[in-house]
Order: structure tokens, then C-alpha cells, then sequence
């Protein structure tokens, strides 16, 4: 994939390929190996100037980025300040409720939902101009986007009921096992708004392409965190962030049942108090 005159990699593992020459992450899980590493230190000591980039203290690849530039290459922040913001509210899940991340009322959360599904070429072109010249609110409120938005609305009611439906309660985790439908969309935060006393949430969903474990820390519960999600990712090939991680396993059969074992483990693991 590094094939470019320049090769990036953005919020996302690291490679030790010769061929990357930008790299910024924010995620403890960057690197899979000491080796990697090892590597990603040789090649910051390395550069005259700086193109290697990881902060596991960010909660934002985003908020890393404009840090970045401001520091190292006197980029003024301001005009893009409030993509910044909500971007890096949206990755750090520092909404002030569950409720409003579920609900999308602002039309910002709308965009971040279109983006997330259907930002492809075809709508960056559209709207990235848009953006660079308005903002990112003037860009939240276009036909564009509020048309892209309407049938992903329709599918998170439908979404939340079934989470309502299938949902257990193991100790202080909730426990939501949808692989018995196809989804092609699963909202994120429904578990902490349904129950909203919840530590922990597993939630293991089934799409054309993967089973995916999303496993989380309810931010607004009011008790401590007592595990690391992403080292319990890392132990099954997945990854994230000390508060909420992810693991993809193929969407065949066999599995899918291995998902749902997992996703059962760790709920346990997630229940059991750490000494």
C-alpha cells in the first residue's frame, strides 16, 4: 500500500517499511512489536526534521495533528479550531451524556455519522472545500449531509430496541451478542444511554465482512476504570485505547461462534474485579 512519492499513515498501526515517510497516532496499541518499536524510535532520531509522530496521552489523532503543526511547522490552529474541537470530543467520547451522543441532535454528530459510512472520494470532494471555506458547522448543515443522514437515523432506532432486546447484564458489564442479525451499522454509546450504571459494555456485531467486538468504558457511570481495554484487545489481535478497543474476526461461521465466546470472556474478565 506504500506505494506513493510520499506515504502516510494516520491514526493507525505503525510500519516499519522504509517507504512511510509521516506517521502520527495517538494509540498505546501503535505498535504490534518491540521491534516496530524500536524502529519508529530509530527513524524519529534519525530525521532532520520531524515526520514521526505518537502520543499515547492523546485522546485525538486529530488534536495530535494540529499540536503538531502549531509546534514544528508554525501552523496557526485557529481557523480550523472547531474541527479540532469536535473532533477530538468525538474520538475522547467526552460528551457531556450518553444521551447526546445517541441522540445526534447537533448537526455536527449528524456529519460524523455520514462521514464515518459514506466518506468516500466522491463526498470528500464535495465537501471538503466546504469545510476549508465555511467550517465545519456551515458544512454539518448542508442537504448534502442532512439527506445522507436520514436513513441512518431510521436504522439507530431500530438498532437501539434490538440492543434493548438482546442485552445481559453480567456483574457491572453489559453484555449485547447481535451476530444473530447482519449489520451493516451499529451506533456507538446505545449501552451507556440503556443503562447508564453500566462500567463496561462488549457488544459483538456481525457484518458481510466481520465479526468486530466493540469493547468500552462508560465515561459518564462516575466510577473508576479498573482495566485496560487495550491490552485485553491486544491479547486477541485487536487494539484501542486504555478506555475502549476493538477486535475484527472474519464473519464465517466458525467465528462467529469463536466471537461469541469471546465476547462472553471478556464480559467476564471485564465483570471480575482486578486486585
Amino acid at each position: 500500500m506504500l506505494n506513493g512519492d510520499e506515504n502516510v499513515i494516520l491514526d493507525y498501526r505503525f510500519s516499519a517499511s522504509e517507504k512511510l515517510t509521516w506517521y502520527f497516532d495517538h494509540h498505546v496499541s501503535a505498535f504490534a512489536t518491540e521491534a516496530e518499536r524500536v524502529a519508529f524510535a530509530e527513524r524519529v532520531r534519525a530525521g532532520s526534521v520531524p515526520r514521526f509522530f505518537h502520543d499515547g496521552a492523546y485522546g485525538s489523532c486529530t488534536k495530535l495533528i494540529s499540536d503538531v503543526g502549531a509546534k514544528h511547522f508554525d501552523l496557526d490552529p485557529a481557523p480550523v479550531k472547531a474541527l479540532v474541537d469536535w473532533a477530538d470530543m468525538i474520538d475522547r467520547a467526552a460528551f457531556p451524556s450518553a444521551k447526546m451522543a445517541v441522540e445526534k441532535k447537533e448537526p455536527v454528530l449528524k456529519l460524523m455519522t455520514v462521514v464515518e459510512h459514506l466518506g468516500d472520494a466522491s463526498f470528500l470532494e464535495r465537501s471538503v472545500p466546504v469545510l476549508l471555506e465555511h467550517g465545519i458547522e456551515a458544512l454539518a448543515e448542508l442537504p448534502l449531509v442532512r439527506g445522507a443522514y436520514a436513513p441512518f437515523e431510521a436504522e439507530q432506532h431500530k438498532f437501539v430496541a434490538l440492543v434493548e432486546e438482546r442485552a445481559k447484564i453480567v456483574g457491572d458489564t453489559v453484555l449485547v451478542d447481535l451476530t444473530e442479525t447482519e449489520l451493516d451499522t451499529a451506533p456507538k454509546f446505545v449501552t451507556y444511554a440503556l443503562f447508564p450504571k453500566s462500567l463496561y459494555s462488549v457488544v459483538v456485531t456481525r457484518s458481510k465482512k466481520k465479526c468486530k467486538l466493540s469493547i468500552g468504558y462508560n465515561p459518564w457511570c462516575g466510577v473508576p476504570r479498573t482495566h485496560d481495554i487495550a491490552r485485553i484487545c491486544e491479547r486477541h489481535g485487536g487494539g484501542g485505547h486504555p478506555v475502549v478497543g476493538a477486535i475484527s474476526l472474519p464473519s464465517d461461521e466458525t467465528s462467529t461462534a469463536k466471537a461469541r465466546g469471546l465476547a462472553s470472556d471478556i464480559a467476564l474478565e471485564l465483570a471480575t474485579p482486578k486486585t
